[in-house]
């Protein structure tokens, strides 16, 4: 049963959402959009489980969180942005240059806009990393100080999935002068808009996150030898196909050095720690509430001068990690209308950014439309998983209807 709130017009989106429990195996979700500053969904349903508290089946309430994994990346981005409009952090200066000791082994010339936009070379670590170093923050930058780019920075695109959260947390903390990246975080985009989203759960709050697990089972080579064709292209599917056929290659290396990235998302420790490309926990009505607020101008979170810097396209390639083509402008994804699994908006100027499994948070400045959704169960698709885009399809063909009334 969808519990929560929503104007009357938006209820075809609300059935959308209920029908993603009954056809798409979904368990506990909820969604949230913001239309021309006013939040006019905010909807939940299902159950959730966490192991820490020993909760199992506890209904999902709109203050349950969950971890939104690569959607953390444009919160992220947003924080950095933030600063360029503040004239505090220069795109074209190089991170050495914020970062002194980040000038070697062959990164002395990577500049703020290649690592915004996945072309600094740094998509993982070539060296050992100890399963229990992500959880340490000078572990992990120090690592990011020694570590080489793996091709030419600025020559290709090459999806960063965890590296680039601790290299531009770093960046903000020297900046701003932070306690850590979640202090800048909490204190200036997260207070002010009075919303809930942590990189690092505040201990009283672990007992009201969501464990997440899979959507169906991942299939194995058996399994997939026995699918039909037109089945068997997850992107899950692919990405293993990429890792397997090189195991010291840069996509196994990203996902798998080290092996607690894949499998420690409901442990104490990474629930705690911040991991800023991957460890947001956060729900649709925070993400919803600060998407809407850049989808009108920006708010108190970014000049009007400077919001383009969300939409203008940046990198637009076959990606080096991920196999797949991928478009970015300074840290957010943008749609890509040829493929539908990547049409989050569409508005031209659209711009958010999918976590692996399903979470979607994003804006679309032509429709003043923010969006968010989150769930627990996650899906087989690398960019925007189908549940979320059976929503966004009943959203635009409303806002359309609009438009043409």
């Amino acid at each position: 049963m969808v519990k929560g709130s929503w104007d009357p017009q938006w209820a075809p989106v609300v059935n959308a959402f209920a029908e993603n429990f009954v056809s798409s195996g979904e368990q506990g979700a909820s969604l949230a959009l913001h239309h021309r500053g006013k939040l006019v969904v905010n909807v939940w349903a299902g159950e959730y489980s966490n192991r820490l508290a020993q909760i199992e089946n506890e209904p999902w309430s709109e203050q349950t969180c969950v971890n939104i994994f690569s959607a953390s990346k444009g919160l992220v981005a947003l924080c950095a942005l933030r600063l360029v409009a503040e004239g505090r952090l220069d795109l074209n200066k190089t991170v050495a240059e914020y970062w002194p000791e980040f000038a070697q082994a062959g990164k002395e010339k990577i500049r703020v806009r290649d690592v915004l936009c996945h072309r600094s070379g740094l998509s993982a670590f070539n060296q050992h990393i100890a399963d229990a170093a992500i959880f340490n923050w000078e572990l992990m930058t120090q690592s990011v100080v020694t570590e080489s780019p793996w091709w030419e920075p600025n020559s290709t695109q090459g999806y960063s999935p965890f590296v680039y959260g601790w290299l531009l947390g770093e960046l903000i903390i020297r900046v701003t002068n932070s306690a850590n990246f979640d202090d800048y975080f909490q204190r200036e985009i997260i207070q002010p808009l009075g919303i809930n989203c942590y990189f690092g759960v505040p201990e009283e709050l672990l007992t009201s996150i969501a464990d997440t697990g899979p959507l169906k089972k991942i299939v194995n080579a058996v399994d997939l030898a026995k699918m039909p064709d037109s089945d068997r292209d997850s992107d899950i599917v692919a990405l293993g196909k990429l890792m397997k056929a090189n195991p010291r290659g840069v996509t196994n290396r990203a996902f798998c050095n080290p092996i607690s990235l894949m499998t420690a998302t409901n442990t104490r420790e990474w629930r705690q720690a911040q991991i800023p490309a991957a460890n947001a926990h956060t729900n649709a009505m925070s993400l919803a509430t600060l998407y809407g607020a850049l989808a009108m101008g920006g708010g108190d979170l970014m000049s009007a001068e400077h919001l383009p810097l969300c939409w203008q396209e940046q990198s637009f390639e076959q990606d080096q990690v991920l196999g797949m083509p991928l478009r970015f402008s300074y840290g957010f994804m943008l749609s890509q209308q040829d493929y539908a699994d990547c049409r989050f908006g569409r508005g031209a100027r659209a711009f958010g950014h999918p976590g692996a499994g399903g979470c979607l948070g994003f804006a679309d400045p032509d429709y003043q439309l923010g969006f968010g959704y989150v769930t627990n169960r996650m899906g087989q698709g690398l960019r925007i998983d189908e549940r979320a885009t059976a929503l966004i399809d009943v959203v635009y063909n409303l806002l359309e209807n609009e438009c043409h009334e």
